[in-house]
């Protein structure tokens, strides 16, 4: 995949509604910075090969800001130290030249899978390793990266910027993958952000001959989790496909696949290993 493919993934990712009631900070305009120029110019971004997902969602974040009509980028990765150990670090602080504003912005981009096994409704949001979750994130938001741009520490970091922390607003930039269980349907409506549901997951028992062999798939690379399916050139059949799958599920990873099903017809769906 390209970069490109990668950027035009990220500029059609929605955000999680939800969160500003939640986190009780307003979520950024994030639409509005998504709508592309007529050209998109993706060789300005300098990623290297290695970098991993969230790395390449804050690269394409910056270039987002940078080429905006809106916002100009004052800093980023702002690390706050005290006694020589790292605290925390600030996203991003940008310029909002309409509303002459300056505003501390948190990305955040997040796959999630609804299990309904889970007791509390906003608890069943984890991650497809169950290493992750929703709420956690909020919680370390609120208790940790939101209150850093008041921390002593930070001070003189933000008076070299000339800024003051009193006059900063905070937002947060929550983007959001959401995949149900295939047991419970496609049914968006029964969701946190029904726009925000891409696709489905299921266990490896489910993937049969009956329901797939007619398709063709892939398994991408987490840093390309952010592509949309269709970008993709090559395909796999079930029986081709099935031996990497295991391989994934051996080691405890719930990887990603993309399934095409007609030539204008794709889905996103994670198999689980647990």
């Amino acid at each position: 995949m390209s970069i490109k493919d990668q950027y035009l993934g990220f500029l059609r990712s929605k955000p999680l509604l939800q969160i500003e009631s939640l986190l009780e900070i307003p979520q950024f305009n994030f639409e509005e910075l998504s709508k592309p120029p007529f050209e998109i110019n993706t060789t300005k971004i300098n990623i290297r090969d290695k970098e991993v997902l969230g790395k390449r969602i804050e690269h394409f974040f910056e270039h987002s800001i940078i080429n905006s009509k809106q916002y100009d980028l004052v800093c980023k990765n702002i690390q706050v130290f005290k006694n020589k150990i790292t605290i925390g670090e600030l996203d991003f602080i940008v310029k909002d030249r309409i509303q002459e504003k300056i505003i501390h912005i948190e990305l955040i981009y997040k796959f999630y899978i609804y299990d309904p096994e889970i007791s509390m409704e906003l608890d069943r949001w984890i991650g497809p390793n169950r290493k992750d979750s929703l709420l956690r994130k909020i919680e370390k938001l609120k208790n940790n990266q939101f209150p850093l741009l008041h921390k002593e520490e930070t001070l003189p970091l933000l008076k070299k910027l000339k800024l003051k922390p009193q006059e900063i607003e905070q937002e947060v930039c929550y983007l959001g993958n959401l995949f149900v269980p295939i047991s419970q349907g496609m049914d968006k409506s029964l969701y946190l952000d029904n726009d925000c549901v891409v696709g489905y997951w299921l266990k490896q028992n489910e993937f049969t001959s009956k329901e797939y062999g007619t398709y063709t798939f892939y398994i991408p690379m987490k840093k390309n989790w952010v592509v949309h399916p269709e970008s993709n050139k090559i395909w796999f059949s079930y029986e081709d496909i099935k031996k990497p799958l295991q391989e994934h599920l051996l080691q405890k990873k719930s990887p990603l696949v993309w399934v095409k099903k007609s030539e204008d017809l794709y889905e996103r769906f994670f198999v689980v290993w647990w």
